[in-house]
């Protein structure tokens, strides 16, 4: 795992950690939903760190005859569970919460003590997101937008602790409203009003990263740019002909199954073809280290037939 989303990850878990105690003893005295619902979001929030750093350790495993090419997709497997604690004990959780309040309104108590929490809440999560935007620009594009790099970066910590930090400051200010509302209407829907709009936040971003994670699990090729740098190293490489076919696949976030069909020089011998295709390989590592298995076809291109 790189260090930047290791040390997003810890930062976000001791953030979580202090605001779901936090948030929970809120709640414990003011009895308000939007702090139920915000403590189990960050008590969800803190679980799904632990479990990006359980996917790291996992995914250095060394190959075995069962997974002879490793481990690294243990990294978006764990993400995938991110996204379903994110849904379940955050997301839908909230949302009931909002809803049984709606049915059954009930004043809250101790409106300066939610507001305190609250608000300390914002500063503690405000650092954890800096901190996730701080790493993760070390490996964005800088004409890149975010969307994007949450879309195509093939890292899945940064993207869930990026889009977990957003989730909980527009929550956190979804609670702030309703403690607010609530207090000044003397009203307590608008309580679960708020606790209801985290648990639809929650439950939005949590599909997100289920449909983003589920496409790095099923095998997602390199970028397109990567793929060009592949294919000019290897049409560069010596006694190369063409490029006839080029696949490309993640194992993982740093380690890329590269497959070719190439077209090599006819007029090489058998242990003349096996050195070129070494050389090719070696071509390849030299400008794109992440290919860590390679795998190279000689054969003849064929024209296209007419239609």
């Amino acid at each position: 795992m790189h260090e930047g989303s290791r040390k997003a990850i810890f930062a976000a878990f001791f953030a979580n950690l202090g605001i779901a105690v936090a948030k929970f003893t809120g709640f414990l005295l003011t009895s308000s939903a939007s702090l139920l619902a915000e403590s189990a979001h960050s008590l969800a929030d803190t679980g799904n760190q632990a479990l990006l750093l359980l996917g790291g350790n996992r995914s250095k495993k060394t190959a075995t005859g069962r997974h002879p090419f490793g481990f690294g997709r243990e990294r978006y497997f764990w993400a995938f569970v991110v996204a379903l604690v994110l849904f379940s004990m955050g997301g839908v959780f909230a949302l009931y919460e909002g809803i049984q309040k709606l049915i059954h309104p009930h004043e809250s108590d101790g409106f300066g003590i939610a507001i305190g929490i609250l608000l300390v809440a914002i500063l503690l999560e405000t650092y954890s997101l800096r901190t996730a935007v701080k790493e993760a620009r070390h490996i964005k594009n800088p004409n890149q937008s975010w969307w994007s790099f949450i879309r195509e970066a093939k890292q899945p910590e940064l993207p869930v602790v990026l889009l977990e930090d957003i989730g909980a400051e527009i929550g956190l200010c979804l609670a702030l409203f309703g403690v607010l509302m609530s207090h000044f209407t003397h009203e307590p829907r608008w309580d679960a009003i708020g606790s209801a709009s985290i648990g639809i936040l929650l439950i939005v971003i949590a599909i997100v990263l289920a449909i983003e994670m589920k496409s790095l699990l099923i095998g997602e090729s390199a970028s397109a740019s990567d793929e060009d740098i592949i294919r000019i190293s290897l049409a560069n490489a010596q006694d190369v002909i063409q490029v006839i076919h080029l696949r490309t696949e993640h194992l993982g976030p740093e380690d890329v199954l590269v497959a070719a069909k190439i077209e090599f020089s006819p007029h090489l011998t058998m242990n003349e073809l096996a050195v070129a295709i070494d050389n090719a390989e070696v071509c390849v590592r030299q400008v794109y280290p992440r290919a860590r298995i390679i795998f190279i076809e000689p054969d003849i291109a064929r024209p296209t037939a007419e239609l």
